[in-house]
Parts: C-alpha cells; structure tokens; sequence
C-alpha cells in the first residue's frame, strides 16, 4: 500500500465523494430529459459483450430511483461521512476503498452472467437473456458500495455518536451492527444476483479490514498526527546536514569539508573555499 501510495498517490482524486453526487446530479438530470435513457447506461454484462462498453463506466452516474427529502438527507449524510473518511484515511485510500467496491461490482455482474448461462445450460434465448439482464443491471448499481461506506465509517469511528432520523442519538457502532444484520438478512432472502451484488460491497470491507485493521481505531487526531510526522520525516530526510552561508554548497555535492566560523554571531557554516574568505557576521 505504501509503496503504490507515493507512486500513484499524487492521481487520487480529491473531494471524491462530492464528485460522485455531482455524476448522480447528471444522472438525474438524464432521466429528466429522457427516462428511457437511463437503461443503456447501467451495469449491464449482457450488453457490455454485445459492444456497450461504456456501460463500464456511465452505471456510476445512474441515481437512486426516488428524489425526495429522504434522498437528499441521505445523500448529505454519505458526503458527511465519506469526507470524514477521506481526511482521516487520505484522499489515495479512500480512492483506492471507493473504486474498489466498483471493480468487485463490475466482476459481481459478469459472475452473475456466467451463473445463469451455467444454470441454463450454456444456452439462453436472445430475448429471455436481454430482459433479465436489464433487472439485474438495476441491482448492480453504487447503492451497496455507497452502504459499505457506512460500514468502513462504523469501523473506524465506532464511538462517533450521530443523530438518527435527525432525532435520535446512536454511536456509529450500533448502526454499522445493524445494517449488517439487515445486509446479512436481505443477503439469505435474496436471489442469486442480489447475493452477487451485496456480496461485491462486503469483499471490498473485508479487504479494507484486512489491510487496514491497525488504523481503523485510529481517531481523526491520531491519523493527522502520524500523517504529520510521516511527511516530516520525508521532508527533514531531504533537509542536508551541511550547507555553505556564502555559495550554497551542500554535502550532498561530495568532496567538500565544512566549518563553523567561531568569529561570527551565529551558527554560520562555510565550506573549505570561503572558511578564511567571507565577511564575518556581527
């Protein structure tokens, strides 16, 4: 992880979560102009073989199906939390925790696909196979990687204490409790391709678990501090040990010996070239 992160680190994408309620803004405003519309641009494996390619990437900005109160509250509350994470986690993990519930989603459609071929024999009519794939394209939407980060919130601020429904005080634990038992739940009662799609978002936790379970108690203070310490260290790593007042000459150069000039008013250092030369400071 970190290896990759102060290689690919500099691509994260900053306030991401903001962005992704800017592609739902698109999304609904797609389905304003034309309700149709919004059917070619889902995560539909079937299609996506057939040539629609760009059904990998546009599923992202399909919205929720309401637009109400109710939606926009939601949608705050995933903002609220998702940005608490990026600055706790930094923006390359919380990149890295977003696409990866996208890339597990996208490998849980296409598994589905290959299960009703397999289920089926290998054969399925033209027509049987365009409808049914339209259902479940509806199921392989952002919804359940837009819960897991409910529960990666839950795990890393378990005492963080929310108001529910606007109303009523809960610790984040009991709620990330809850929506498990009720993912774990809708998960046994669920068909093949619901299994598939709740199943992609708790792989992306479990993998955020494992490879992050000693940081996940870490509160935002801790996090800052060994963030801060961290890029101290890179930095004073860079700082050179020696450095002339008058040409600028490091250590870093080689071959040059440095000197303290005891005649000047202060911790001034010059190299071999300018020790008996320069003015001193008074």
């Amino acid at each position: 992880m970190s290896k990759f992160e102060k290689k690919f680190g500099k691509y994260a994408i900053n306030n991401l979560s903001l962005m992704l309620i800017m592609c739902y803004a698109v999304g609904y405003l797609v389905r304003l102009i034309n309700p149709q519309f919004i059917l070619m641009l889902t995560l539909n494996p079937y299609e996506i073989m057939h040539g629609q390619v760009w059904r990998l990437f546009t599923w992202i900005i399909v919205p929720p199906d309401s637009l109400d109160v109710f939606t926009f509250i939601m949608l705050y509350f995933y903002y609220s939390v998702g940005t608490a994470l990026e600055h706790t986690w930094g923006a390359y993990r919380y990149n890295l925790y977003i696409f990866g519930g996208f890339l597990f989603t996208i490998i849980a459609s296409f598994l589905s696909m290959g299960m009703v071929y397999l289920m089926e024999g290998g054969t399925l009519p033209a027509e049987q196979a365009q409808g049914f794939f339209v259902y479940s394209s509806l199921l392989f939407s952002t919804y359940y990687t837009n819960m897991s980060i409910l529960l990666a919130f839950a795990a890393t601020f378990p005492n963080a204490q929310i108001l529910f429904m606007l109303l009523i005080p809960i610790k984040m634990k009991w709620l990330g409790i809850a929506y498990g038992v009720l993912l774990m739940l809708e998960f046994i009662d669920g068909n093949f391709v619901t299994r598939f799609a709740i199943g992609a978002s708790l792989i992306n936790f479990g993998v955020f678990w494992i490879m992050s379970h000693n940081k996940i108690h870490m509160t935002p203070k801790q996090m800052k501090h060994r963030q801060e310490f961290k890029r101290e260290v890179r930095v004073n790593s860079k700082i050179t040990k020696h450095k002339c007042a008058v040409c600028g000459k490091t250590d870093e150069m080689g071959g040059v010996e440095f000197r303290f000039c005891s005649k000047c008013n202060g911790n001034y250092e010059y190299c071999q070239d300018h020790l008996f030369t320069h003015e001193h400071v008074k």
